[in-house]
């Protein structure tokens, strides 16, 4: 297949490719312009809307090919703003810039990042400076032969299910229109850092943790996290220490993405320096891990909960509780203990956003590691929730090995164990299909009480246990999960899993 014929598929969070073979400067320009199609459309779908809607049109007027006309040239005056954002991956930098040539050609204002910048930043500013939208050259927590392009909403969070679509559609649609450009939009950017810190500050009490007397260890995992948390905790007595915090495009031979096998470093200090916590983003820090302080990684079944019962009891907050379809079981006791609504969705934080932009939402979260509070942008933040989850653990004045065992004295005892097969999606979707048409009544010596198909496929065992089969929507890979009473159990449940799978 030619470069130019290169198919275009937006999965769970942008279109994602590998470097040099999908991923090329060709195609990033198709996507650019497409995405320039989309904004240029939806902004004369929005003047029409608004004639229709005062009566100054009507329908028929609107059809009519000569009013189309008039339209567009009345929204070609006031050009939109769109950021432009990337993370320390390879060529990553030279990516935006192409990106950001394609929008000027189209006649958008840009706002360009000059270094590798967390993608909650560049959402904030997206939000910030009331742009029409984002772009954030990322592939997040994929292998390092990948990049990718993320679409942000004007609010900030990722682009919903309708927006990529139709950009998928436009692919192709006109030839790419690019255009150098002297002025890059950089001086709004410096005001929208700063009015990120001032959230941060106003969110977490940072006072508080700066005065603790602990070592935390913090881990971006060469990503663009950097050193961020660092900087926010900065001249107290909290002593925090940053590993792999410089660019490493191959990230330092592992995938950048907080769980337990990449996070070797992490541990093995924390251990050392006998800190309180580990804490780590992933590449483009949107994304949280925790490591807890006998360094054992601690995963998003045990994060989640302890952060939502925070938010709850400590401060107080109210709000429903969302969880994608492979979080824990203990999200929807908390909820019911604190008289908190619970939603439960596909995989995919622009589910949760959704449902922040249309309800009072307190918490959502996925297994992956992306949690979205109230009170903030409808979006993932490593950067914040490494600090929240921080403050948990200062305001329960305990380590985090002794909070989880409260936990689980109290809503119960569940542990958590994910293993990704490496097989090609269509593989796995046919393997998926296959076990929902016919689907088992027993399974590895648990009866299976209920069946779920909302993304995947899902057995619920009697004691509220469960496991999950899962093609990612990201890259080539199966993923089977599963929650139960004891570590053994969870091994037993994956094992017999990874059985079916090959």
């Amino acid at each position: 297949m030619s470069e130019a014929l290169a198919p275009i598929k937006f999965g769970t969070d942008g279109w994602r490719a590998i470097i040099a073979r999908e991923f090329t400067f060709a195609n990033l320009e198709r996507v650019a312009q497409a995405y320039a199609d989309y904004l240029a459309t939806s902004k004369q779908e929005a003047l029409l809307s608004q004639l229709l809607a005062v009566g100054q049109v009507s329908r028929d007027e609107v059809e009519s090919s000569m009013f189309r006309g008039v339209i567009s040239k009345a929204t070609v005056g006031a050009p939109t703003l769109v950021v432009v954002g990337y993370d320390r991956r390879f060529l990553s930098e030279h990516f935006a810039r192409r990106a950001a040539e394609v929008m000027v050609g189209n006649g958008f204002r840009i706002a360009l990042f000059q270094e590798a910048a967390p993608t909650p930043v560049i959402s904030w500013a997206v939000k910030e400076l009331r742009a029409g939208g984002g772009i954030v050259l990322t592939a997040s927590h994929n292998p390092p032969d990948f990049n990718g392009f993320k679409i942000k909403a004007p609010w900030g969070g990722s682009a919903a299910p309708e927006t990529t679509a139709a950009v998928e559609t436009l692919v192709d649609a006109n030839p790419a229109k690019r255009s150098a450009f002297s002025s890059d939009g950089r001086e709004l950017l410096a005001p929208a850092i700063k009015s990120y810190r001032e959230q941060i500050a106003s969110y977490i009490d940072l006072d508080r943790l700066r005065r603790s007397q602990q070592t935390i260890v913090v881990d971006p995992m060469h990503g663009s996290g950097g050193r961020w948390v660092e900087s926010l905790l900065a001249a107290g007595a909290l002593k925090v220490e940053t590993i792999r915090g410089d660019r490493d495009p191959l990230f330092g031979g592992v995938n950048p993405e907080p769980i337990d096998s990449n996070l070797g470093p992490l541990k093995k200090r924390v251990v050392e320096t006998k800190a309180l916590v580990g804490l780590a983003t992933d590449g483009d820090a949107d994304r949280v891990g925790a490591v807890n302080e006998m360094g054992e990684t601690m995963t998003m079944q045990d994060v989640v909960p302890l952060i939502l019962l925070h938010l709850a009891r400590n401060r107080k907050m109210t709000g429903g509780v969302v969880r994608t379809f492979s979080q824990s079981v203990l999200l929807g006791r908390i909820a019911a203990a604190h008289n908190l609504k619970i939603y439960e969705t596909a995989i995919g934080f622009k589910y949760i956003a959704d449902l922040m932009l249309k309800e009072e939402i307190l918490l959502g979260a996925e297994e992956s590691g992306g949690i979205g509070v109230k009170g903030h942008i409808p979006e993932r933040d490593g950067l914040l929730n490494s600090l929240l989850f921080l403050e948990a653990i200062i305001a329960a004045g305990k380590p985090p090995s002794e909070m989880l065992r409260e936990l689980h004295r109290e809503f119960g005892e569940f542990h958590f164990g994910r293993r990704d097969l490496h097989l090609e999606a269509e593989q796995g979707i046919t393997l998926v299909k296959s076990l929902a048409s016919q689907p088992p009544s027993e399974f590895a010596g648990s009866k299976v009480t209920d069946v779920q198909t909302i993304d995947g496929l899902k057995l619920i065992f009697e004691d509220e246990s469960w496991l999950l089969f899962r093609q990612s929507g990201t890259e080539p890979v199966l993923r089977i999960y599963a929650e139960a009473t004891s570590i053994n159990q969870v091994n037993l449940l994956l094992d017999e899993a990874q059985k079916v799978a090959h």
